[in-house]
Parts: C-alpha cells; structure tokens; sequence
C-alpha cells in the first residue's frame, strides 16, 4: 500500500483532473505513479510537463527511456524499471537493448556514452568533470544533448524517489532489477 493517497481520477480536483485526463488519454489508464504525484498540483503539473518536454526533445525517446532504466536500476526503482522497459520497447528497444541500458551499457557507442554519463552522475551524485563531458562530446553529442541527458537522469531521479520513497505500487510488467539478480 502506497505511503500517500493514490488519487483517483474520477473524483479528482479541479486542479489535477485536466491532467489526470491527459495522461490517461496518453496511457489508456492513469498509472500509480502519477495518481500518487496528484496528490499536490504543482508537483503533478511539473511532472508531466517534463515527460512532454524532454519526449520532444533531441535525445529522442528510446534514448530517453535507455538512461532512464539505468537510472532506476542504481536507485532500486522497481516500478520506473517495469514502467520505462515497456516505454523503451514502445520506442523502438529491443529486451536486450533494455536489458544492456538497465546496467548501464549498449553495444552502440554513442547509447553506451549517454548511459556511462547518466550512471556516473547518479553514483557520484553529480561529481562529473570536464573529462566525462567530452567523452559524450566525442560520442557525437552537443551541448543541448549533454544538457537534456543530464535532464533526464534528474527526471528520473524525482520518479524514482517518489516511488521508492511513498511505495507506490507498479503496475507495469514488472522487471527484475540487475543489481539483485
């Protein structure tokens, strides 16, 4: 049972309904997490801002969803490692291309830099130094890439943290994460 309440979209306020009604008409169903996060507008408003955003962005999405399985797997996020593999295989991943992100590689050169920056700054917690930076740089990626990757490992971190923190339930295929295999 989820630490906060999972609100409901039916009889949601004012304020988050408009939302809420976006992000089923996106997933066919409101997931936990988001009837978690509704529970304060600005929060819920913030979120789905940010998917919308960086989902049109120059990483592209199955890019996106890479580096956010290997975000979830470093903070044992079970329910954004199940939502993000179904999104990375909606975007065009194969299962092993999300099984390799989730532990933080690819055989393409330029997915394996992204998601080595993405691991790092998650484990260094944002220690990162010029050196790591040209590494993407090398790998193709510019200035706005490098700063939208970043983008999206702080993304996750939020989702991360709320469903770990509040217990949400997954209610996405679920997936085993690498670390406790």
């Amino acid at each position: 049972m989820a630490h906060v309440n999972l609100v409901d979209p039916a009889s949601s306020s004012a304020a988050v309904k408009p939302t809420l009604d976006r992000i089923q008409g996106a997933f066919g169903v409101v997931p936990n997490m988001f009837k978690a996060v509704a529970n304060s507008p600005a929060a819920l408003a913030s979120l789905w801002g940010s998917f919308g955003a960086l989902g049109q962005g120059k990483i592209g999405p199955k890019l996106g969803e890479q580096i956010a399985v290997a975000v979830a797997d470093r903070n044992d996020c079970n329910y954004c490692l199940a939502a993000h593999t179904a999104l990375g295989r909606r975007a065009g991943a194969t299962d092993g291309e999300m099984a390799d992100a989730q532990r933080g590689h690819s055989a393409d050169p330029r997915t394996a830099a992204a998601l080595a920056f993405a691991v790092k700054v998650v484990e260094s917690r944002a220690a990162v130094d010029a050196t790591d930076v040209e590494a993407l740089r090398a790998a193709g990626f510019d200035d706005e890439a490098i700063v939208e990757i970043l983008a999206h490992v702080a993304l996750n971190l939020f989702t991360n943290y709320v469903n770990v923190a509040f217990d949400v339930p997954v209610d996405f295929p679920g997936v085993t994460l690498s670390r406790t295999a």
